[in-house]
């Protein structure tokens, strides 16, 4: 039996899809390179994975209303989740493994560019 699509399911993940593309054309901007997009390891997806210079750089996609409801949408739950699938992503890719890497938040709100927040957190959350 099939069930019947939730639209405000539907038109939330249309929403999170268009943002992670606002955020991935601003990241090509400031001239990363695109490693991944929607990388899922077991647990967990990652929304972008990215590399600028010696730098790897997994960023999480927060689309909401407003950018102060974007800024709180993002757990410590998730952040572990985060992270563990960052583990596992650079583990798969060992050729990205020797750099640094950072945890990115890209807020976005409403008709707006995304706001990129560098080093949003750490991996020992």
């Amino acid at each position: 039996m099939r069930r019947e699509a939730d639209p405000r399911r539907s038109a939330a993940w249309g929403r999170g899809r268009i943002a992670e593309t606002a955020a991935l054309v601003l990241l090509l901007a400031k001239g990363y390179r695109i490693l991944a997009r929607r990388w899922r390891a077991p647990g967990a997806e990652i929304d972008i994975v990215a590399r600028r210079g010696d730098t790897v750089v997994f960023v999480e996609v927060k689309a909401r209303g407003s950018l102060d409801l974007a800024t709180q949408a993002l757990s410590a739950g998730q952040r572990r989740r985060i992270t563990r699938a960052a583990e596992v992503f650079l583990a798969r890719h060992p050729r990205h493994a020797g750099g640094e890497r950072r945890y990115d938040l890209m807020l976005v709100s409403h008709g707006g560019w995304p706001r990129h927040i560098q080093g949003a957190f750490d991996a020992d959350v």
